[in-house]
């Protein structure tokens, strides 16, 4: 490019010979192609760059969204996700610098009696304590009794999966209050923009925001813990509070026993249990593996029905190696531990006094 631009300003001098053109026009025409070239140089590399390097992929993509991976498969009216911008607030809420003391199993449990937080409470009064622990207690595993250890990690789990779903309330209401608006003001628009980026939205379409902007049944998020996790006892929900056992390829997570030493995925670890509540979340609002549980969770909505998990279950086929197994497996989950009882449960409000007692 550069001995082109040689060449034709050498071309401009040489009419400027034959026309016995005084030097100072020479001059002035010969710096205005300079400028006219630097100025312009920076604005075609751009444009090259953009066309040649659009599909990279970035270099913090940590997620994974499946257990059984499909690679960078996107839904048509999104080809390219940006991961950082997807799961920024996940990053931040993984980073976040914990100094609190994992508690063993004795002291939530008291924990939970000066509470008074108990499942069957919670079944007859709908009402959840916002009991928010960062870390799993390495006891779970002892407690022998198979209905209490479940009990309890289902305690344990609850007030983080409906944080997660009440934060998506939030969002949802704001989205529909900006949807009927005919016009939008600045701070709204920044919203809106923020908003497309974390759901990987990049047409900036209204109508799949509201799709993918909406709540895990509770019930559906407690199985597909359990499952994943063996109700809190596995390596990586005790190592790396991996709840619902999420794939990584940086080099950041957990490896699996049985996998080559450098090769293959790990499973992602985080440093507090709500970032692994809202990656999980995360992952069914973006990933195309979940495209269909999104639109039938959608035509649950437009029907103006509840969101049934037995009925969405059927869609996270994609979710584990064993396809239509597992789906019957956490069927089998919520129906023997009656979670469907816990769908409507409401998020009391944290208090000072509760928050002193964590």
């Amino acid at each position: 490019m550069r001995r082109n631009f040689l060449k034709s300003n050498f071309r401009i001098i040489r009419f400027f010979d034959k026309k016995n053109v005084g030097s100072i026009p020479r001059i002035l025409a010969s710096s205005l192609i300079v400028i006219l070239f630097f100025y312009s140089m920076p604005l075609i590399l751009n444009f090259f760059n953009k066309e040649n390097f659009e599909f990279q992929n970035n270099s913090k993509a940590i997620l994974a969204y499946t257990l059984k991976n499909k690679g960078n498969n996107i839904e048509s009216q999104d080809k390219i996700l940006n991961e950082k911008e997807l799961l920024v607030d996940i990053f931040s809420l993984n980073e976040i610098e914990t100094d609190s003391v994992r508690l063993n199993a004795s002291t939530i449990k008291q924990l939970f009696e000066d509470t008074n937080y108990s499942l069957d409470d919670v079944r007859k009064k709908k009402l959840v304590k916002p009991v928010a622990l960062t870390l799993l207690p390495q006891e779970i595993k002892m407690i022998e009794n198979t209905k209490k250890r479940k009990e309890f990690f289902i305690q344990i789990i609850l007030p983080l999966v409906l944080q997660e779903n009440n934060n998506i309330k939030i969002d949802r209401k704001r989205l529909f209050s900006i949807i009927n608006k005919s016009n939008n003001t600045d701070l709204e628009k920044k919203w809106l923009e923020k908003k497309y980026k974390q759901y990987g939205i990049s047409s900036k379409d209204l109508s799949v925001l509201k799709i993918r902007m909406d709540e895990i049944p509770v019930s559906l998020a407690i199985a597909q813990a359990a499952k994943e996790t063996g109700w809190g006892t596995s390596r990586f929900a005790q190592e790396g509070n991996a709840l619902f056992g999420q794939w990584t390829w940086s080099g950041e997570g957990l490896k699996p026993k049985d996998s080559e030493k450098n090769e293959g995925h790990k499973v992602m670890k985080f440093n507090v249990l709500q970032a692994s509540v809202r990656a999980y979340q995360r992952n069914l609002n973006t990933h195309s593996s979940y495209k269909d549980f999104r639109l039938a969770r959608a035509k649950l909505r437009d029907l103006g029905k509840e969101l049934d998990s037995l009925i969405l279950v059927h869609y996270l086929n994609e979710y584990a190696e064993t396809g239509n197994q597992y789906v019957e497996v956490l069927k089998k989950i919520i129906e023997q531990n009656s979670l469907k009882d816990f769908d409507d449960a409401k998020l009391l409000p944290s208090s000072i006094e509760l928050e002193s007692l964590i």
